[in-house]
């Protein structure tokens, strides 16, 4: 009789980059005041570290 291998579970999804492992933020401009505008920049998910995969205890 033949076994199966069991796949392991998959990880839950980061709750902030909903598993893209990464997130938009606002561009600041001015040394100063650093008022926002409207464009908006590609940055990497700080809760999970761009793995995609909900970090231990979420």
């Amino acid at each position: 009789m033949a076994t199966r291998k069991k796949t392991p579970p998959k990880p839950a999804a980061c709750p902030d980059c909903h598993g893209n492992g990464d997130t938009t933020e606002t561009v600041h401009v001015g040394a100063r005041k650093g008022r926002l505008t409207e464009n908006r920049q590609a940055a990497l998910c700080l809760t999970c570290l761009g793995t995609g995969e909900a970090p231990d205890g979420q």
